[in-house]
């Protein structure tokens, strides 16, 4: 599935290919949902937390041990030290993920391994991408605010900007949703988390979880390059996609992926200004701020099985095309 366009302008919306196959075959269209995993960062918690910056509500330097009890707790100094813009720009030593969720924890004691994971490196050090660490972010959006993340998203995000088919879960049924991988009873999962420590979160989480259209993601990124300030300050979306680690070992904005990280997968003819960001599931949302070049592009890779790195490729292909 795949959406494109300049600054406020749709240019391409275009979809192939199969939502499902095996047992039920079902076509790909323009409305078909997907669980955009790793996208969640970005589309959910980010602008949540700038949100929060915006309104004076967090500092960038705001240190998560001051926010989140049990963050410290008895260990090392260096946990004190942790910042709200280490975890948005993946510099927080913390690693990138735990199989925590293969322990069959409820929730909240998965919440609370995961507020207490120790750090693997020093704070402000290297850029080491954490799942951890954009859950963490979500948690703190949740105590500053008193509110669920969800409720978050649907006041701050989707209903703002019209976003209507995305939401933590589905609001569509089952034969709306495309399929990720076959799960233990080898279905493939249809409609439920692909992320397993989301899933055992209950599904809502800062990491993962999200589920949108190609059609919502446009809009999203629309609003990114609208002028104005209507939505989120100008000022911090442009501070979000300026690359703050270079000196790190990555690239790394606000959240946003800057050209020349390791997970950066545009190809070589779009331009510096360029920032960008993956799901696991086969989801990316690319833009240039300075263009208004914008382009949505959701897969469902995992359909078959995971690390089969065919969607680099296709990402490549795909944005050397409609490069700005």
């Amino acid at each position: 599935m795949l959406a494109a366009g300049w600054g406020q302008e749709t240019e391409v919306v275009f979809a192939c290919g199969w939502a499902e196959t095996g047992e039920r075959e079902r076509k790909m269209s323009c409305s078909t949902v997907f669980d955009v995993a790793s996208l969640t960062k970005v589309v959910v918690t980010l602008p949540i937390a700038l949100h929060l910056l915006q309104e004076g509500d967090l500092e960038l330097g705001t240190t998560v041990a001051d926010v989140l009890f049990g963050f410290a707790g008895d260990g090392p100094a260096e946990r004190r030290r942790v910042t709200v813009e280490q975890l948005l720009t993946h510099t927080s030593g913390l690693p990138p993920y735990r199989d925590y969720w293969k322990l069959g924890l409820g929730p909240a004691e998965l919440a609370a391994r995961l507020v207490s994971e120790p750090l693997v490196a020093l704070p402000g050090r290297e850029v080491v991408y954490s799942d951890i660490g954009f859950y963490l972010v979500g948690r703190v959006c949740e105590t500053v605010t008193g509110r669920r993340l969800d409720e978050l998203a649907c006041a701050w995000v989707t209903s703002p900007l019209g976003m209507a088919e995305t939401s933590y879960g589905p609001r569509l049924g089952a034969e709306e949703v495309a399929a990720t991988e076959p799960g233990p009873d080898g279905k493939a999962k249809v409609g439920v988390v692909h992320d397993e420590t989301a899933a055992a979160l209950g599904g809502v989480s800062g990491h993962a979880g999200l589920f949108s259209t190609a059609g919502d993601l446009a809009l999203y990124l629309q609003a990114w390059l609208a002028p104005g300030d209507r939505w989120l300050a100008r000022s911090w979306r442009e501070q979000a996609c300026v690359d703050r680690t270079a000196a790190l070992g990555g690239h790394r904005g606000l959240g946003w992926v800057a050209r020349g990280d390791a997970y950066d997968q545009l190809p070589e003819n779009w331009p510096v200004t360029a920032v960008s960001h993956t799901g696991f599931t086969g989801t990316s949302l690319a833009f240039d701020p300075p263009s208004g070049r914008w382009v949505v592009l959701l897969t469902n890779d995992v359909h078959f099985g995971r690390n089969r790195g065919t969607i680099k490729l296709l990402r490549q292909a795909v944005h050397r095309a409609l490069a700005p």
